[in-house]
């Protein structure tokens, strides 16, 4: 039996983790379950799984919590006990399905405690994927990318040599706005931005998709996961969600991975690699499949990924400049404090003022957050006045 901690246990990936954990009854047992404020969700979350220790960031939260709850299960409180859990020393694999810059310090936590990673928190290569590659190695640690298009590359990539990988094709549903031009963005809703055609997602991931930041912070996560160059990697627009992602090799041959649209499938391959077990998930009906389209991103309309490709590029601070700036214009568009088109304005504001620093220690890249942070916030403000 395998243990497990999951980081974010009450969001969209940590519950359908949890879905595949129940499919799983003998194979899988839950040591940790984290969250940030969700105590009811997390409460029942301890009741149906009996973990070892349970733990709420939030104060409030946890207050309410302790006084409902007198079982068995530790309960613990604030953002060092979040960081703590990580490395637990019950558990084996560690799901990283916090949101945000918030996941990088539990996923290091994790790795120097020798956890395998089950990676569904895509910042924490974006932000510092040189540092973090580089303590897996030297930890004998695995990376499993829980995102689709990552764990579709991972399988691609199975057996098959890294040199002789002539270009990552990562597939993009296009979010809900494909093939719209800048104008008639302008006005777009936030029920509108939040509709994704082929995903049921957290609000901040599915507004980062109709932006195509999603997919920029992908691109960047490829380059640490795959050890490619940025010219390597192409994005390629497939709007049924059904080829996952591909891997074109330097004969021309290309290698694709295909499913249904559901996240409890690369969940579940990362639980379980290098084995496969049998899953409830629907089976393609190739008979009665029709079409399937692909087409080049529009990356002057949807500037999030083009901004991405350019931090990643210069490489240093500047992908965690990019990713904490995106994190403070979608939470100002979700609060309906700013147009969604905002979004590319702030990141581009804040990327433009400051200076790279090409080598960052981790606590430089704890700094640039903090400073991208405050002056997106500063320049949100600014706009108002």
């Amino acid at each position: 039996m395998k243990h497990i901690a999951v980081l974010g246990s009450t969001g969209s990936i940590g519950t359908q983790t949890l879905d595949v954990v129940r499919s799983h009854p003998k194979r899988f047992h839950i040591s940790v379950l984290a969250a940030n404020a969700n105590d009811e969700l997390l409460e029942r979350q301890i009741r149906e799984f009996s973990p070892a220790l349970a733990v709420l960031v939030d104060a409030a939260a946890y207050a309410r919590l302790k006084s409902r709850y007198a079982g068995q299960t530790k309960l613990a409180c604030g953002r060092q006990a979040f960081i703590d859990a990580a490395a637990y020393e019950e558990t084996e694999i560690v799901v990283t399905s916090m949101m945000g810059f918030a996941g990088l310090e539990p996923t290091l936590a994790a790795i120097a405690a020798g956890k395998d990673i089950a990676l569904a928190n895509k910042e924490t290569l974006v932000v510092a994927g040189e540092i973090v590659t580089r303590r897996a190695r030297e930890a004998g640690v695995k990376i499993l990318p829980v995102d689709s298009e990552h764990c579709a590359l991972f399988q691609c990539l199975q057996g098959e040599r890294r040199d002789k990988v002539e270009k990552l094709l990562l597939t993009c549903s296009g979010g809900p706005f494909r093939g719209k031009k800048r104008e008639a963005l302008a006005a777009a809703t936030k029920a509108a931005v939040l509709a994704h055609p082929t995903w049921q997602m957290g609000q901040k991931i599915t507004v980062d998709s109709a932006s195509l930041v999603n997919k920029g912070l992908e691109v960047i996560e490829a380059k640490w996961l795959y050890g490619v160059d940025y010219k390597q990697i192409q994005v390629v627009v497939h709007p049924q969600s059904i080829v996952h992602s591909m891997v074109q090799f330097v004969d021309g041959a290309v290698m694709a991975q295909l499913g249904s649209p559901d996240m409890k499938l690369p969940i579940q391959y990362a639980l379980t690699y290098p084995e496969r077990q049998p899953s409830a998930s629907d089976r393609l009906d190739f008979w009665r499949m029709r079409d399937l389209t692909f087409e080049a991103p529009d990356m002057e309309t949807f500037k999030g990924l083009r901004f991405a490709y350019e931090a990643g590029e210069m490489g240093g601070t500047m992908p965690c400049v990019f990713n904490a700036a995106n994190e403070v214009a979608v939470g100002a568009f979700l609060r309906g404090g700013i147009h969604f088109l905002d979004i590319y304005d702030i990141i581009e504001a804040t990327m433009m003022n400051r200076e790279c620093v090409l080598s960052p220690t981790l606590d430089d890249l704890l700094e640039e957050d903090r400073w991208a942070r405050s002056f997106a916030r500063s320049y949100i403000k600014s706009k108002k006045q």
